[in-house]
């Protein structure tokens, strides 16, 4: 049983002192392909070596809502970076004959839990990546906290994903996983369906088809029970394909080999 955990952050310090032995044991141990994200500058270039380094490791780039600069010409100039990281790589895997390894332009999209005083800048990233990812014939990777309509909005009537994409460690609401769907987005799920407190968990689950579902375990956050409290790392996402199994009464094995192949699918690879 292989898994593809699609989102992680292993460019984190929490993961300095153990990285090189913990990514060779996550192979091991059955997590075949992972999404290594950036969300930031620096964390997309390091992402980006990280692929280079293993080939079972992909990543993608991107300014999260949590990390857009005070005004938005800054912002725009770490976009532009994030731009030229990107034509950069698909040029180097074209002579290399080779998949580039960014697969997508992300996590971006809109944070109003810790900002609300920068509501406009993040829109405008928002939109900016979005374009940039259209540019580049790349999906999105869309985080999304307390920002439900405004999300929804733009990616319905100002600036569409013309190669779709996925929201990641998508928050437990109906509307949005509704229209996320309809929009041909991909719904990922991660520790939080775990949680006791999770409580329309099931109900969301079961509302998203079996071909259109992935599982993340977003580490270092947001560990699963049973392992909620401490680092996370990808070996965790078995226990997020579990719940799903649980909710939509199929096995494991069936969570673990369609949540695969629809990161295949989306992620192009």
């Amino acid at each position: 049983m292989e898994f593809f955990d699609s989102h992680a952050h292993y460019d984190d310090e929490k993961f300095n002192e153990d990285r090189e032995n913990l990514l060779n044991s996550i192979y091991e141990y059955g997590i075949t392909k992972f999404v290594s994200a950036g969300y930031d500058v620096e964390s997309s270039k390091k992402g980006l070596r990280l692929s280079r380094e293993k080939e079972y490791i992909y990543t993608i780039s991107g300014i999260s809502p949590n990390d857009v600069k005070i005004t938005i010409e800054e912002t725009f100039k770490d976009i532009d970076v994030i731009e030229g990281l990107v034509k950069s790589e698909i040029e180097l895997s074209k002579n290399e004959n080779r998949k580039s390894k960014i697969l997508a332009i992300g996590e971006i999209g809109l944070d109003y839990h810790w900002n609300t005083e920068n509501k406009k800048i993040q829109q405008e990233a928002f939109i900016k990546q979005i374009q940039l990812a259209n540019k580049f014939n790349l999906p999105i990777v869309v985080h999304t906290r307390e920002a439900v309509m405004d999300t929804l909005n733009i990616l319905k009537n100002m600036c569409s994903s013309s190669k779709g994409g996925v929201f990641h460690c998508c928050p437990l609401n109906r509307e949005l996983v509704k229209e996320g769907l309809k929009l041909g987005f991909y719904i990922s799920f991660a520790g939080p369906i775990t949680f006791k407190n999770s409580k329309n968990a099931e109900e969301i689950v079961t509302m998203v088809p079996d071909d259109r579902m992935l599982i993340e375990t977003d580490s270092p956050y947001l560990a699963p029970e049973p392992k909620r409290g401490t680092r996370n790392d990808s070996r965790n996402v078995k226990y997020v394909a579990a719940k799903i199994a649980e909710f939509k009464k199929i096995t494991i094995e069936e969570v673990a080999e369609k949540t695969y192949e629809n990161a295949l699918k989306i992620f192009n690879i």
